[in-house]
């Protein structure tokens, strides 16, 4: 596996445990929509809100900070992600959109980090 991936998978992994420990009940990870190249990270609950979450993992700043990697292209296929999600799932709750980045090991986790764009 490329040195991109295992830093990915990593940063994943302790995007998923920080969000347990901050009381988030993780209910997939690395869901893909069907019949498409979508997936979502980390899909969460918390108090009564679908948590949708990008994880973003760098280990220096030589190609941006790591939420500078979510752009509108980024934010339209979670969106849509999203929608295919809480469609095949059946879920009534409001859908939030984080962002978890993580620069050479440290966590910062924006909530509310973006609106779906309009299309």
């Amino acid at each position: 596996m490329a040195w991109h991936n295992v830093l990915g998978k990593a940063g994943e992994q302790q995007a998923a445990d920080y969000l347990a420990a901050q009381g988030y009940t993780i209910l997939e990870r690395n869901w893909r929509a069907p019949y498409s190249r979508n997936e979502l990270d980390i899909v969460a609950l918390k108090d009564d809100c679908l948590v949708v979450v990008e994880v973003k993992t760098r280990s220096n700043t030589d190609f941006g900070l790591p939420f500078e990697a979510v752009d509108r292209r980024k934010m339209s296929s979670l969106a849509a992600a999203a929608n295919a999600y809480v469609c095949l799932k059946a879920i009534d709750l409001p859908v939030r959109f984080d962002v978890v980045g993580i620069l050479d090991g440290m966590v910062q986790h924006v909530e509310n980090a973006f609106l779906p764009p309009s299309q």
